[in-house]
């Protein structure tokens, strides 16, 4: 499963580097489904963070891995 995710975070990671940030995997629950990611660089303190987490890497992940029902970043 980590590496399914790993994966899939690969695609976005392109995407949030373009504006000088990325994420990272941190862990994942499979008894809750929840995916835990670290943001960084320009993804620390953005006030859009929130909306790229939800909208855009919860969305994409959640849509190719079924089994992850929730991201959150630590």
């Amino acid at each position: 499963m980590e590496d399914k995710i790993k994966n899939v975070l690969e695609k976005i990671r392109p995407y949030l580097q373009m504006d000088g940030g990325d994420v990272e995997f941190a862990g994942f629950e499979p008894e809750s489904g929840l995916l835990k990611v670290k943001l960084m660089g320009g993804c620390v303190g953005c006030p859009m963070s929130p909306i790229t987490l939800k909208d855009g890497i919860g969305k994409m992940i959640m849509e190719e891995i079924p089994e992850v029902k929730k991201v959150e970043a630590v």
